[in-house]
């Protein structure tokens, strides 16, 4: 099952984190997903135009590749479907975000579309919001999700910032990967990194340094194997 995550509210102490490599949770650190091969080139002819129909059709479009392009890698994988929302309501802390969002909820994508996305003619915005979204069905249904969220920490700040860190920056690969495989071409990953969340979310840092971010989403999308993701096990200069 996917685990559904209410982390929009987290508070990051600042301070002199010692973000050491997490030790004892094989769920994180050895997960059978990272033995798996690079994910398989997916032929995903989405074209996104300027009206609700077209907007709603393209997100469809999209998701239905990354099933495909993610099935052969997740043990026990179940196909995801896409619920277009038109309450403000959110599971998982977005119910601040005045335009469009997508959202992981339980075993389904939901959307919320607004004229940000719809009258949009370039797809960049919705193609990178789709592929961080899609970070939560990876992470939930590999157990990796439940595992963060059960790992224990100080309190402190200085714990809880370094879990935060190496769960999102983990998303930050898997959506190079997505991206990969649905045969994207990014040049800019910063570009990309910068229209994932919502503005009104971007403030919440889960991911720590922009160059991180970046070193991350690009090592996914360079290696195209899940492997490449293993957060948990890597320096803490990478995670900061």
């Amino acid at each position: 099952m996917i685990m559904n995550l209410v982390v929009a509210g987290l508070v990051l102490t600042t301070g002199a984190a010692h973000f050491a490599p997490i030790k004892g949770e094989p769920t994180l650190t050895a997960n059978p997903i990272y033995k798996k091969a690079a994910l398989p080139k997916v032929s995903c002819k989405a074209v996104k135009g300027t009206t609700k129909s077209s907007t709603e059709k393209y997100i469809q479009k999209v998701v239905s590749c990354l099933n495909t392009a993610w099935k052969g890698a997740i043990d026990d994988f179940q196909p995801v479907k896409v619920i277009f929302k038109k309450d403000a309501g959110s599971c998982s802390g977005s119910s601040g975000v005045k335009g469009s969002y997508a959202e992981i909820c339980y075993t389904s994508i939901q959307v919320r579309l607004a004229d940000d996305w719809i009258k949009a003619r370039s797809d960049e915005k919705v193609f990178a919001a789709l592929i961080r979204t899609w970070n939560g069905v990876v992470q939930g249904m590999t157990g990796i999700a439940e595992a963060y969220w059960a790992l224990p920490n100080d309190r402190t700040g200085e714990d809880v910032a370094e879990q935060t860190h190496r769960y999102f920056l983990q998303g930050d690969c898997l959506a190079g990967i997505s991206a990969r495989s649905l045969g994207r071409k990014i040049t800019d990953f910063s570009k990309v990194i910068a229209v994932m969340e919502p503005k009104e979310l971007a403030r919440l840092k889960h991911n720590g340094k922009p160059a991180n971010r970046v070193f991350w989403m690009k090592k996914g999308y360079q290696s195209g194997k899940p492997g490449a993701c293993n957060t948990w096990t890597a320096s803490a200069s990478k995670v900061v």
